[in-house]
């Protein structure tokens, strides 16, 4: 049985969805899930909706839509997405707001808690939070890429009890179901290995949306490390939507851990980009999620990629080992320079009288135990 308690669900649409054939928007597969989400807020769930679509909504207006130029795809976000939420308006009787995010806001720590609370006051007044992909103005170093894995991150962002994300088939499959007859269905995920993503391929060739089966168990395996239960269902049916509200798994069911990470934890590790690596030699003992003050300059191999005070960084050893990723609290320049010098008297003063070189409170664990 699936939980039906949800005091909170982020549920994820794709453009498949939204305009199955790129010729604009369509209601016919949306009715269900806007059905759905009422039905969900009338038993008190409240609801933060993800929605791909904007750049397939507005491919129509665009004659050399065909093109693979970003600066025509970008024109077909802009105008798709006032396309969309139009859509989406329309299905409902209750009012909506439209939420456009870049990465850059997510792994910058005060715009992300700006995200939290504009996202908890929107529900406190009863508005349904719609949240896209700011594919207008994003660019590669910005961009998310998926609304997949951004979903997890909203839905992190937004404490959630549960991820549903849609897709074109019931849920995941040990083998791709659309080219084997005998593939048989996962209904239940308790750990994601490697062996969960090697059932999964890449985006389909040919596809309306960017994402594929890949990027949802991204996105799943962001969610439960925060305690959020995920499942990727069947949006095209309507038949999905009535088990889940009758508690039953109409798809996968990627279970939740019982000890979620703490949320600035989970927020450093699945929603920060590292901008650079600090290599420290392969002997390099101690745990630094216990004590982060034990990295100095004397222990640094190296420093590779730029990067200034406050942006996140991979500690890893020169053996290929990552110890933790953190926020830095040196810029690389300067970080090169001290770990450098031949005093090590030097070295030792400065930090000494600088602070530590990254801080235990700003960092996530990534060795395996």
């Amino acid at each position: 049985m699936v939980r039906k308690n949800w005091n909170r669900i982020v549920i994820k649409v794709g453009s498949a969805l939204i305009s199955p054939n790129r010729k604009g928007c369509s209601s016919h597969y949306l009715l269900s899930i806007a059905q759905f989400i009422v039905k969900c807020r009338a038993m008190g769930t409240q609801v933060v909706l993800v929605s791909s679509g904007s750049v397939a909504a507005g491919a129509h207006q665009f004659p050399d839509g065909e093109r693979s130029d970003i600066t025509i795809k970008k024109a077909m976000a802009a105008a798709g997405q006032t396309e969309m939420m139009a859509t989406w308006d329309r299905l409902f009787d209750f009012p909506s707001a439209q939420m456009l995010l870049t990465h850059a806001d997510l792994r910058d720590r005060e715009r992300y808690i700006s995200i939290r609370e504009t996202i908890f006051s929107l529900l406190e007044h009863n508005i349904l939070p719609i949240v896209n992909e700011n594919d207008t103005v994003t660019t590669d170093k910005l961009k998310v890429g998926d609304n997949d894995n951004l979903s997890a991150m909203v839905a992190a962002a937004a404490d959630a009890d549960a991820l549903i994300i849609c897709s074109d088939v019931d849920g995941l499959y040990d083998k791709n179901p659309h080219a084997h007859d005998d593939a048989k269905m996962l209904s239940t995920v308790k750990h994601i290995n490697e062996d969960i993503y090697k059932m999964a391929g890449g985006a389909v060739e040919g596809g309306v949306g960017t994402g594929g089966m890949r990027t949802k168990i991204e996105a799943a395996e962001k969610a439960v490390s925060h305690g959020i239960d995920t499942f990727i269902i069947n949006g095209f049916t309507e038949l999905t939507f009535n088990m889940l509200l009758q508690g039953e798994n109409p798809g996968t069911h990627f279970i939740a851990h019982e000890k979620p990470m703490a949320e600035n934890v989970h927020w450093m590790r699945h929603t920060t980009r590292a901008q650079g690596e600090v290599i420290v030699d392969s002997e390099f003992a101690p745990v630094l999620s216990e004590n982060a003050e034990s990295l100095t300059s004397k222990e640094i191999v190296d420093v590779k990629g730029e990067f200034s005070v406050g942006d996140t960084i991979i500690v890893r050893k020169d053996d290929g080992t990552k110890l933790v990723k953190a926020r830095s609290n040196y810029s690389s320049t300067l970080l090169n320079f001290i770990a450098n010098q031949e005093n090590d008297e030097f070295s030792l003063k400065f930090e000494q009288k600088t602070g530590p070189i990254i801080s235990k409170k700003n960092l996530a664990n990534l060795e395996k135990k």
